[in-house]
């Protein structure tokens, strides 16, 4: 067991907190509530969106970027939107620092409206998108933006809840509600598929109810994840806007019958919590478990040697090893390239980026093994002075930390291929089953709430949608509507708060 990890059993949040700390993702700001992205943690973003931006643009969706700086008066356009992000604004009042006579910096030349340190961008991609529609012609208006936004919490947790964050928002814009509905869950399909098929994340797709929807939306639809203490985690949310900030902004634009009326907008977006979300899903007490489609390393090559006669002839036999895995081109020109100190690093997908890593450091290999085994890397592959006489390598399986010989002959990209999609697979069929065992169903309100107490995980339950209900049942168990699924039984029972006749089925459950 690892020393420098405390066990899940014992105290899961230290645990989560103990696991980024051994894999060196991220570490907190000077600046509270916010956070450092490490190297390590920052690659793991990298093939987030490189994966999603993907899909985006094979949806017709295109990138731009707005201001990180919003008007004030923006906000206060929309009700119901600035109702909902108010508490959590950061505000800029000044525009420079003047140096005091005790060397002291003081703030000077406040500004004549309040700037807003974007916590989404709505209000002011509304602002933009009124100057660029004038007709139907110029629908529909397909935009992401990947950035930054912050939002004051005070209650703060590496990538799942920092003031500071880094996400994508899509921002879309159509002439008619059947296309922004269809725009809707067609994103809502994306985060979906890339959730299940990249982090290995099995979601429950599903409607928000009226209480938990985005401030200013008609209706919000999200993809709901459970994490292995038996929590929910929204892993991403689409919104229906209608006209809303259509008419808040202005985005009117001349339709095909010759008159003026008010476009029909959404707004889409997933953040760095899914880093957070990869973690407390596939991890273990040993440290970090990363599907192989997100891992930046997928191998990790550990030399066996004493002395530097055996050193040489391991370091010609991985030499081998590694033209069969990437090819003699990639290998000479890793050759070529800078070190990261005594770790060489070899392209295994040059278009994803991922890598082999070769670790000729001076440590023990049970260190070494150790090391990459806390930094998710599915496979480490063993060589040393047997292996070279028995022309084989030990594989070494990070997910379940098996281990088996393999002749040289048998090793090439296309098997490590095989290898990577297999560990893909075993980890959404493991995290899909542990869902389903940790989904339970409820008759009563004395029943949801001693599941909630004793078991954790998802509640599925008659229940009627109501604020005040909803109110109630988070303030005497913390659970809330997760979401209103899509998937229905097509049944009909009792509200289990109310009584009343209902055919809605929700998803409790205590959420990050």
């Amino acid at each position: 067991m690892a020393k420098n990890i405390k066990p899940r059993s014992e105290d899961y949040s230290q645990w989560y907190l103990d696991v980024i700390k051994a894999a060196q993702l991220a570490d907190y700001a000077p600046v509270k509530g916010c956070m450092v992205i490490r190297p390590e943690g920052y690659a793991i973003w990298e093939a987030i969106q490189r994966e999603l931006d993907r899909r985006f643009k094979e949806t017709g969706h295109v990138n731009a970027y707005f201001p990180l700086l919003i008007p004030q008066s923006f906000l206060t356009k929309e009700a119901e939107h600035v109702e909902g992000f108010a508490m959590e604004c950061a505000i800029v009042t000044h525009t420079r620092l003047e140096k005091q006579a005790d060397g002291q910096l003081k703030p000077a030349s406040p500004i004549d409206e309040p700037l807003i340190i974007r916590p989404t961008s709505e209000t002011v991609i509304g602002h933009m998108y009124s100057q660029w529609v004038q007709s139907y012609r110029d629908l529909p208006i397909l935009v992401n933006q990947w950035c930054n936004v912050m939002r004051w919490e005070m209650r703060t947790r590496l990538f799942l809840r920092t003031a500071e964050f880094l996400w994508q928002e899509g921002h879309t814009a159509h002439e008619t509600a059947e296309e922004a509905q269809a725009e809707t869950m067609k994103m809502l399909d994306v985060y979906a598929d890339f959730a299940e098929n990249v982090l290995a994340l099995p979601v429950v797709k599903g409607a928000k109810t009226d209480s938990e929807k985005f401030p200013g939306a008609v209706t919000t639809y999200c993809i709901e994840a459970l994490m292995q203490d038996g929590k929910a985690l929204q892993a991403g949310t689409s919104h229906n806007l209608g006209q809303n900030f259509a008419k808040a902004f202005d985005i009117k634009f001349l339709g095909r019958d010759q008159k003026l009326q008010y476009a029909y907008t959404t707004s889409w977006g997933v953040s760095t919590r899914l880093i957070g979300a990869t973690i407390m899903a596939h991890s273990d007490d040993e440290g970090l478990i990363l599907p192989p489609r997100v891992a930046p390393n997928v191998v990790a090559i550990v030399p066996i040697f004493r002395g530097e006669q055996e050193m040489a002839k391991v370091r010609e036999y991985v030499r081998k090893v590694l033209v069969q895995l990437v090819g003699e081109e990639e290998v000479s020109a890793a050759e070529k390239r800078a070190r990261r100190g005594e770790i060489e690093s070899y392209f295994f997908d040059k278009t994803t980026h991922q890598s082999i890593v070769v670790d000729w450091r001076d440590a023990r290999p049970g260190d070494k093994q150790y090391h990459w085994e806390q930094r998710g890397v599915p496979f480490r592959i063993e060589a040393g002075p047997r292996d070279v006489d028995g022309n084989a390598i030990v594989l070494k399986k990070r997910l379940d930390r098996s281990k088996e010989t393999v002749n040289l002959a048998d090793v090439s990209a296309g098997w490590m291929r095989d290898k990577l999609d297999g560990v893909q697979q075993e980890m959404l069929a493991r995290a899909l089953a542990y869902r389903e065992a940790n989904t339970r169903e409820a008759t009563s309100y004395d029943e949801l709430k001693k599941i909630i107490e004793n078991d954790g995980g998802f509640v599925r339950c008659f229940f009627k949608p109501d604020r005040a209900s909803e109110a109630k049942i988070k303030e005497e168990t913390k659970a809330t509507v997760r979401c209103i699924p899509f998937a229905q039984s097509g049944k009909s029972g009792k509200c289990i708060f109310t009584g009343e006749d209902t055919s809605t089925e929700v998803l409790f459950a205590v959420a990050y």
